[in-house]
């Protein structure tokens, strides 16, 4: 007697898919067999992708905590590259991150960027032996670009007009957190035309993050600009201004 399918027993761990054969009702027919996934090997691979995401969300870092580890590097030679400027800041402890700003249109490089060490000891130790040094035959600036202001007014601030780039431009650093674009802008206006400036604000308030730019129409403007302005009080501080 033929055995029928129906008493064939599949092991438990396997799905059995049948497939009959379009022939004539007497053809045996075929019992094909496929290894099912592993009992919970999807459980366990959800669990190991949530492991990640909780281990590099430990990782993350308090915005005020990234602030007191960002330099800005300005007036550097338009040669030195990425790795040229990490390499300017290693004697002073381990460089995070170190980027070179480039102009979008020219490719050139701005003469600026920024470098973010791995404490705030060292980034006090860097300031304190690169600013203000030659490389290359330009003294360059080194100084905090952000700093973390506690108990900031959470009222928003007033929207602000449309930053005009320019390869003529000025860093401003060291800004009263008070100090708005139009401030920035009045200021520098006494010597040259001024085409736009912008205060760089922490998200969701009006306080500066002590930081600015300020773009002209010539060199000329520039070199007026940086000349007059870097080391002189706005707002009640001593600002920086260097080439951007």
């Amino acid at each position: 007697m033929a055995t029928t399918i129906s008493s064939l027993a599949a092991p438990h761990s396997l799905h059995r898919s049948c497939c009959r054969s379009p022939a004539s009702a007497s053809t045996p027919s075929r019992v094909s067999f496929r290894a099912a996934p592993p009992a919970g090997a999807a459980a366990r691979a959800r669990r190991r992708a949530a492991v990640k995401v909780l281990a590099s969300s430990a990782v993350m870092e308090a915005p005020e905590e990234l602030a007191t580890r960002k330099l800005y590097v300005g007036n550097i030679p338009r040669t030195v590259t990425n790795d040229e400027l990490s390499a300017m800041f290693a004697a002073h402890g381990t460089v995070v991150r170190a980027e070179v700003m480039y102009d979008k249109y020219s490719g050139r490089s701005r003469r600026f960027g920024f470098v973010t060490m791995s404490t705030a000891e060292e980034v006090a130790a860097a300031i304190e032996s690169l600013n203000d040094t030659e490389v290359g035959g330009r003294k360059i600036k080194v100084n905090v670009t952000e700093s973390f202001l506690p108990n900031i007014d959470a009222s928003a601030p007033e929207s602000e007009p449309s930053f005009v780039d320019s390869q003529y431009k000025v860093y401003v650093g060291n800004l009263a957190k008070k100090v708005t674009t139009e401030v920035l802008k009045n200021f520098f206006s006494e010597k040259g035309e001024v085409l736009s400036a912008t205060v760089s604000r922490i998200p969701g308030t009006p306080k500066s993050k002590g930081y600015g730019f300020v773009t002209f129409s010539s060199e000329e403007e520039v070199e007026a600009a940086v000349s007059t302005f870097n080391n002189t009080e706005l707002e009640g501080q001593t600002i920086r201004v260097n080439r951007a």
